[in-house]
C-alpha cells in the first residue's frame, strides 16, 4: 500500500497515536506523518503510508497554514494555557493597538524556540528537560510569517483569533508570547488549528472516527491519495518506454533525448507514457538523475 492520507488529528490524540491507527486499519506496517502536530492541537495531518514515507523530506511545499487563538492578560510555563497559568494582571489591548504591532511579526522574523518542543539539547529533548523544570538558552531561528491577519477579537475576553501563513519551523505559541511581551500584557496561546500542512488542507481530511467507520465498509484504503499529489508543484516530465525501464532501474537519463531540459538542480515528476508516476529526477551535468524512485 502506497500513498497519502490526511487526517483531522482532533484534540488530545498524539501524532504517532495517529500513525498506529491508520497501521492498525489498513495493515501497512509503514507508516508515517509529515509534521508533527502537538496533542492539544487539531487539523490537518498527512500520512505516508509504504513507499511514500519515502516522500516526507522530498515535499515540495513546506508552508504551513494555522487558525489559532490567543489569550492576553496571562502568562505560562508552556506558552500556551495548558501549562501553569496565571493572570498578569495587565488591561487587554485594543484591536488597534494589536493592528499595530503585526507588521513587525510579518516576514522573516527570529523566534527563539519554546522549552516544550521536540527540539534537542546535548542529545536531549527540551520538553523532556522542561518536564524536570530544567530551563536551558535556545538559540533564535529565522522563520517566515508570510501571512498574519486578525479574524476576530473580543475585547472582553482579551482573545484574539487570528490566521498565520508560515514556513516550517515556526513556533505559533512562541511567536502568541511575543505579541504579548510587545503588547506589555503578556499572551498565551488559547487553540491551535492547522489548516494548511505539505500542500493539503482541511478539505483533503478525515476524522480518525470516518476512518474507523470507512474500514468497517472495507473501503478505507479507497481514500488514500496517489504519492504523486504530494509533487503535483514540480513540473512533470513524460520519458519514453525506455527511458522508463532505465530510469526505474537506477539509470541515469541523457538530457538531449527528453522532451524537455529542465532546470539544473531543480525536482522533476518523471512519467511513463501511460502517465505513471515513476518517481523525481533531478539534472545534474548534462543527465537526469533519480532523486527517489515511487513504482
Amino acid at each position: 500500500m502506497n500513498g497519502i492520507m490526511c487526517i483531522d488529528k482532533p484534540q488530545e490524540m498524539t501524532s504517532f497515536s495517529c500513525c498506529a491507527l491508520l497501521r492498525r486499519l489498513t495493515g501497512e506496517k509503514k507508516v508515517g506523518h509529515a509534521g508533527t502536530l502537538d496533542p492539544m492541537a487539531t487539523g490537518v495531518l498527512p500520512l505516508m503510508f509504504g513507499k511514500a514515507t519515502r516522500a516526507i523530506p522530498l515535499l515540495p511545499s513546506h508552508r504551513k497554514g494555522y487558525r489559532a487563538v490567543v489569550q492576553f492578560g496571562y502568562q505560562s510555563d508552556t506558552l500556551d494555557i495548558w501549562g501553569n497559568l496565571s493572570k498578569t494582571g495587565k488591561p487587554f489591548p485594543t484591536l488597534a493597538a494589536i493592528k499595530d504591532i503585526l507588521p513587525q511579526f510579518r516576514g522573516e522574523i527570529l523566534q527563539v524556540p519554546p522549552m516544550m518542543s521536540a527540539l534537542k539539547k546535548d542529545g536531549v529533548r527540551l520538553y523532556d528537560l522542561a518536564r524536570q523544570g530544567i530551563e536551558v538558552e535556545r538559540t533564535a531561528r529565522p522563520v517566515t510569517i508570510y501571512d498574519l491577519q486578525p479574524e476576530s477579537y473580543d475585547e472582553q475576553t482579551g482573545k484574539l483569533t487570528f490566521f498565520c501563513e508560515c514556513s516550517a519551523g515556526t513556533y505559533i505559541r512562541t511567536l502568541c508570547d511575543d505579541m504579548g511581551r510587545v503588547l506589555g500584557c503578556r499572551a498565551v496561546m488559547a487553540e491551535l488549528r492547522r489548516t494548511i500542512a505539505a500542500g493539503y488542507d482541511l478539505s483533503d481530511c478525515l476524522t480518525p472516527e470516518s476512518c474507523r467507520l470507512l474500514s468497517e465498509e472495507g473501503t478505507l484504503t479507497e481514500h488514500i491519495l496517489p504519492v504523486e499529489t504530494a509533487f503535483l508543484s514540480y513540473a512533470a516530465l513524460t520519458v519514453s518506454e525506455a527511458q522508463a525501464v532505465r530510469f526505474c532501474n537506477g539509470g541515469e537519463l541523457s538530457a538531449e533525448r527528453l522532451s524537455f531540459v529542465p532546470p539544473k538542480d531543480e525536482l522533476v515528476r518523471v512519467k511513463a507514457p501511460d502517465g505513471r508516476f515513476l518517481g523525481l529526477g533531478r539534472l545534474e551535468q548534462e543527465n537526469l538523475c533519480v532523486v527517489r524512485i515511487f513504482v
